[in-house]
């Protein structure tokens, strides 16, 4: 899964809309790609499906703080 990144503008100030809603879709197809995932896969990415469904709860406004900027 690819992270986003949505940065503060050169001036330092907050994102722009245009970047919190890019990160609101990012997060939504990331989770759905996530919840696509079988129980191999997961597995492979050392997750189990617990670790899935507290992620799928989770709000599109919970994201890694990296990507808060």
């Amino acid at each position: 899964m690819a992270f986003i990144s949505t940065s503060a503008t050169s001036s330092g100030s907050r994102p722009s809309l245009f970047s919190r809603i890019a990160q609101i879709f990012a997060v939504r197809r990331q989770r759905s790609k996530l919840a696509k995932l079988d129980s191999r896969a997961l597995e492979d990415i050392g997750l189990t499906e617990a670790d899935v469904q507290a992620e799928l709860r989770r709000s599109v406004w919970d994201v890694p703080a990296h990507w808060k900027g």
